[in-house]
């Protein structure tokens, strides 16, 4: 059919994005495409007319399987394409798929061809009709897409039903390879295309609930009229386990990984469950497990059969067989704890397996019935997968952030020095965004009558900045009793870490001649930049002489009784930047009642909008607020002004230190 002309400026409904390769990228894609159906219906943009609620809930299950494949089995960045319109003006999937050929993925890859290779054997779209493209790529084309056909491996990552589903509700999908990117693609007609009776195998079942309702009707949302019940009945289903991942792959915690479990199971699927989790032994990184399971959650559709329910489950935990499986085993029904109305009824346990890591069981129980129906198990065993996945998200997180604190802890001293003299106070809040801060601080005794300070910024955060502070404070203390003035200090440090950063970049070519020149590039080491403020406090009868100098850091302020502020440093450029640099100090006297305040960048860029803390002396105004107060008080509320400043909690490192003469 020969396309019609059209305006060259008008709006199409096509919209991407790109997604980190990580479990929250399904969820995520999720999001991107339902706000897109959203904006599209709204500006009412060709092809719109068509969109449903019923195309919407299709489109969640088909990017969340496509993503996922992507994310599980390439393990790469992912690109996100959703394209909208009549199939008269747009239909370009269908060009990648003119073969009309059924194959399967790893068929089409072993064939080494540059077109789609999928599922068309259904009739095209109808001209006048509408399709919806979903487009995802990634860029290992070396890795063959999952289809469920296949038997998984024992230390297969489970996640997701494959191409089975996207195959059940697209019109037709396929493959495209091109260099160094493979695309999946599922076309969706706006009609119902499909009929996913036919397709969705997994979760058909010949028995009914013994209440009267199937699973999946409880799941659906509302009923559609003019709708076959079986094909509404599997895409309830499918929806239901579209939103339990979405809500359990933001879930950081493993014990609210097992309570929303529950939620999700009682009372839809089962009048009662409960989960076992395996406990990891203490500071192993490698997920093993010490002892026996622990009873993390148990769930009732009656809260006051819930405690004795757990004290009899607690007594006789489920011994399954040993099995790289999730399918479900039989297990005792518990009916001392379930009163006289549920003697009898029927109980199942689920292995969570992820990695294939046994890490779990979950166990369902439903009164009145001598076994699960088809169409529960099904559902069931899906979920049981996606949770064994959180779990393991989870623990995983809480042994990075283990690792990260005890990491931390090693980096920061474990007591700040008590001053003849000067009162200090601390303020340290770390962002904690998966490693260690790249704030740090010190104050210590370096002898004859000197104490020194240090507050200092790393230029990122994680391995590398642990690394720079690993190296900078403990050659802070060693040189400064060594009796090195303020300058000398910077300048010795400024050539260690120039030193360093020169040694590591050696190592790094070294190794990238070793691998070939190929698989290192992007793990050499960053730039190893330091903002530092330094200085050496001596008390003397009456005060406290100061010697201070900044080096790339913002410069501290000194506050008087009266109220009145000044800078007492000048600026100068970072540690570890240029060899040749040469550091001075400034020097002034600490008289009772003088404050000496010194932060971070944190602090002065703080953002509220386009506005930053420090705009216009912001600190300097707030701290001229702070005149006769004590150094903990002073400390305290730079720390709430700063907090307050922006409508979102500080994107960055805090860290700030006050010094009083008393």
């Amino acid at each position: 059919m020969s396309r019609a002309p059209e305006a060259p400026d008008r709006p199409r409904a096509v919209a991407r994005t790109s997604l980190p390769g990580n479990p929250l990228a399904p969820g995520a894609a999720r999001r991107f495409v339902r706000t897109a159906l959203a904006e599209w219906t709204e500006l009412a943009l060709p092809g719109a007319e068509f969109i449903t609620d019923l195309l919407v809930a299709d489109a969640m299950v088909v990017v969340s399987e496509l993503v996922t494949n992507a994310v599980v089995h390439a393990g790469t960045d992912v690109e996100l394409l959703c394209r909208l319109g009549r199939c008269s003006e747009d239909c370009p999937a269908a060009a990648a798929s003119d073969s009309r050929a059924v194959r399967t993925a790893a068929s089409y890859e072993d064939s080494g061809h540059d077109e789609g290779a999928g599922n068309d054997s259904r009739p095209g779209p109808v001209p006048d009709s509408g399709v919806l493209v979903i487009e995802v790529s990634d860029h290992h084309p070396a890795r063959v897409v999952r289809d469920d056909g296949a038997e998984q491996p024992y230390d297969t990552v489970e996640y997701g039903r494959g191409l089975h589903l996207v195959a059940a509700l697209s019109e037709a999908w396929g493959i495209t390879y091109r260099t160094g990117v493979k695309t999946v693609w599922a076309r969706l007609p706006v009609d119902g295309g499909a009929t996913v009776e036919e397709e969705a195998e997994a979760y058909d079942g010949e028995h009914a609930l013994r209440r009267g309702q199937r699973a999946a009707e409880i799941l659906a949302p509302a009923p559609r009229r003019g709708m076959q019940d079986q094909d509404w009945r599997s895409r309830g289903v499918l929806s239901f386990l579209a939103e339990a991942s979405d809500l359990l792959a933001g879930q950081l915690d493993e014990d609210l990984v097992a309570a929303l479990t529950g939620q999700l199971l009682v009372p839809r699927l089962a009048d009662w469950c409960a989960v076992w989790l395996e406990d990891e032994a203490p500071g192993r990184s490698d997920g093993g497990v010490v002892g026996g399971p622990r009873l993390a959650r148990v769930w009732h559709g009656s809260e006051n059969r819930i405690e004795e329910l757990r004290r009899l489950l607690e007594k006789d935990p489920p011994e399954l067989p040993e099995s790289d499986r999730a399918g479900p085993v039989p297990v005792p029904w518990p009916a001392e704890a379930l009163g006289a109305r549920a003697t009898g009824g029927s109980a199942l346990a689920f292995r969570l397996i992820a990695g294939g890591r046994p890490l779990g069981t979950l166990v369902i129980g439903r009164a009145g019935q001598t076994r699960f129906p088809d169409e529960i198990t099904g559902p069931v065993e899906d979920l049981s997968r996606r949770v064994a996945l959180a779990i393991g998200a989870a623990r995983q997180y809480a042994r990075q952030a283990t690792i990260s604190r005890v990491l931390q802890r090693g980096l920061l001293p474990g007591a700040v020095a008590e001053i003849p003299g000067v009162r200090s106070a601390l303020v340290y809040e770390p962002c904690d965004k998966g490693g260690p801060s790249g704030d740090f601080y010190d104050l210590f005794p370096a002898g004859d009558g000197r104490w020194c300070f240090a507050l200092g910024d790393v230029q990122g955060k994680g391995p590398e900045a642990a690394v720079v502070i690993g190296l900078a404070r403990p050659w802070l203390r060693l040189l400064a009793r060594e009796g090195y003035e303020v300058p000398d200090v910077l300048d010795r440090l400024n050539q260690l870490l120039l030193d360093d950063a020169t040694e590591a970049s050696d190592a790094a070519a070294r190794a990238l001649v070793s691998a070939g020149g190929t698989g290192l590039a992007d793990e050499g080491p960053q730039t190893r930049f330091l903002s530092l403020l330094y200085g050496e406090l001596v008390p003397f009868e009456g005060g406290v002489h100061c010697t201070v100098a900044s080096a790339g850091h913002p410069l501290p302020l000194l506050l008087q009784p009266s109220g009145e502020v000044g800078e007492v440093a000048q600026p100068q450029t970072l540690l570890g930047v240029f060899e040749d640099a040469s550091y001075l100090c400034g020097t002034f006297e600490l008289r009772p009642g003088d404050s000496l305040l010194c932060v971070t960048d944190g602090v002065t860029e703080r953002r509220s909008g386009h506005r930053q803390f420090d705009d216009d002396d912001g600190l300097a105004a707030a701290l001229t607020g702070c005149a006769g107060l004590s150094a903990e008080l002073i400390a305290e509320r730079i720390r709430r002004l700063v907090h307050e400043f922006g409508g979102k909690p500080p994107e960055d490192d805090l860290a700030l230190l006050v010094l009083q003469a008393e």
